[in-house]
């Protein structure tokens, strides 16, 4: 089925389509048919069911075609295939739907800002508030978009985010649910018919990060590495990396007064260079604090007549006086912000820059057994890479706490559904192709795990971080752990060489060493877990901790 002809069909015989309506006119449309409300400061806030408090990961679905089948890791649990068939269903519901409602609303955007790799992105749906949101997060058409490799590749998206499907219909093809009842929702995308569709997913992120793992899978086929980090850029001209799961301080150390943000989430690097692929940035809001995220905190929460502000605040706890409460978590504790990267003050536009000179892996470890900051040859930042690791807390009220380790490809492994090799072998051959420094920097605990020990000072980190990037240890001498296989600086300008080595900040040595063994057992059974079989290169595969 030619879908692609059906949703012009459907958008040319439509009585109300609002064709990439200007954004006061989206804001204006979400305000008067409710689906959000105006907020004290003027930004919008917006609520969603239960069930859309944040990504359905079991209900996000990738079509198996036999054309495109070997290019993706069908053993990872984020790669849940579905049957050309049923999604051939969800579209023609999807169609049907929109077509019965009485407005609907059309977007074309384009992800990546370099022009060369800019993939248009069309997207429609009934809600005036899905449309406004990709107009936050998806980049304005540049004017040259017929030199991008990609103009001619462009991607639909359907989105019908409050309604349901028919559970019946669909028995025996989407997830059953505990209650034995089959799911009434789908984010499915098709790669090879270049169509996506939402439906009953009213979280807007569904929207965002279906669109990343769409440009995850497209980029390398065009020999762009794909990456999920954010990016700045220095008084020279020297483009940083970051890349770390979430509570690793991703956010907070990409914003530097002295290096300009290219982006906080989604960034191409090409041949040229790096760039961002949005227009926008989506933050968590739980707990924020206007001392600590000031950026954030006036990007959302300035003040201006709201069709001039256009901020989305997500599942946020607000008062009858229009003023939200950020550290109340009984909606979610996945209250988000979606807002241009033009409301942050030190931004490059266009977020384009050369290649990284640095790059940082962010982990948080509870185990308290990793070095602040280590350097890693392009072998370890490989594996490093392939497992992105941090930790998770897991604990009890008397503080009882034994950390558990976890791991996520490329530290977004949801969004990464190509053959993990793929992934690894570009960033290796970018590394040493344009000399890139690598650095994995600890944000998490030193002298005992957590509960025990204490979480490593933000302006320590910050100081490591300012010598990593400005080349201070470059030259500085360096032992290996041959336990976890990386490089640690004996000194470093500006920091208390105690703690560089975390077993001197550990009163127990012998703890440390049962510590640091049984994390690095943990790396060695992920690893044989999920890679064994997958061709992984030997030179990379001796890196990791406990090999």
């Amino acid at each position: 089925m030619d879908w692609q002809s059906k949703v012009a069909e459907l958008l040319s015989e439509h009585p109300c389509v609002q064709d990439n309506p200007s954004r006061r006119e989206m804001i204006a449309q979400v305000v008067a048919r409710k689906e959000a409300m105006v907020a004290a400061n003027g930004c919008l806030a917006t609520w969603t069911p239960p069930e859309s408090t944040g990504r359905s990961p079991q209900d996000t679905y990738t079509v198996r075609h036999q054309e495109s089948e070997a290019t993706i890791d069908w053993d990872s649990p984020n790669n849940i295939p579905m049957e050309p068939e049923t999604f051939d269903m969800l579209v023609e519901d999807a169609l049907n739907t929109l077509a019965r409602k009485p407005t609907l609303y059309v977007t074309d955007r384009v992800l990546v800002a370099e022009t060369k790799y800019a993939m248009p992105v069309k997207v429609v749906t009934d809600r005036a508030l899905t449309a406004l949101f990709s107009d936050n997060m998806f980049r304005p058409v540049p004017p040259d978009l017929e030199q991008s490799v990609l103009a001619q590749r462009g991607f639909t998206l359907l989105a019908c985010p409050y309604d349901k499907l028919d559970r019946n219909k669909y028995a025996g093809r989407l997830r059953k649910l505990p209650d034995g009842r089959t799911s009434n929702m789908a984010v499915a995308m098709d790669f090879d018919r270049r169509l996506g569709v939402v439906y009953g997913s009213a979280y807007c992120g569904s929207v965002k990060k279906m669109m990343f793992s769409v440009m995850n899978y497209v980029l390398p086929g065009v020999g762009v590495l794909p990456l999920h980090c954010s990016a700045n850029e220095g008084p020279e001209g020297d483009i940083a990396l970051l890349l770390g799961l979430s509570g690793t301080g991703k956010t907070t150390l990409s914003a530097d007064p002295r290096r300009a943000l290219l982006g906080d989430d989604e960034h191409a690097w090409s041949e040229n260079g790096v760039s961002n692929f949005e227009y926008g940035c989506y933050a968590k809001l739980i707990n924020l604090r206007k001392d600590k995220e000031p950026e954030i905190w006036n990007a959302v929460f300035h003040e201006a007549h709201y069709l001039d502000h256009g901020a989305i605040v997500e599942n946020a706890m607000i008062y009858p006086d229009g003023h939200f409460d950020l550290d109340d978590a009984r909606l979610t504790p996945n209250s988000r912000a979606s807002y241009p990267l033009s409301f942050l003050s030190n931004v490059k536009e266009p977020p384009i820059g050369g290649h990284p000179r640095t790059i940082l892996f962010l982990t948080a470890d509870a185990n308290g057994v990793l070095p602040p900051i280590a350097r890693l040859t392009p072998e370890q930042a490989m594996l490093w890479f392939l497992m992105g690791y941090t930790s998770k807390l897991a604990g009890t009220e008397t503080g009882i706490i034994d950390p558990q380790s976890t791991f996520s490809r490329f530290f977004g492994s949801p969004f990464m559904p190509r053959n993990p090799d793929v992934y690894a072998s570009m960033l290796g051959q970018k590394m040493r192709q344009h000399g890139t420094d690598v650095y994995l920097v600890n944000t998490g605990w030193t002298g005992g795990i957590f509960g025990i020990g204490r979480r490593i000072d933000i302006s320590v980190t910050r100081t490591l971080v300012h010598a990593a990037l400005s080349g201070m240890l470059k030259d500085v001498e360096y032992d290996e752990d041959p336990l976890f296989h990386i490089w640690v600086p004996r000194t470093c300008p500006g920091v208390d060489t105690t703690i560089l080595n975390p077993r001197n900040t550990w009163a127990d040595k012998d703890a440390f060493d049962r510590q640091a063994r049984k994390l690095a057992e943990d790396f060695r059974a992920y690893f044989d877990k999920v890679y064994a079989k997958k061709g992984i290169d030997p030179a990379i595969a001796a890196q990791c901790p406990g090999i």
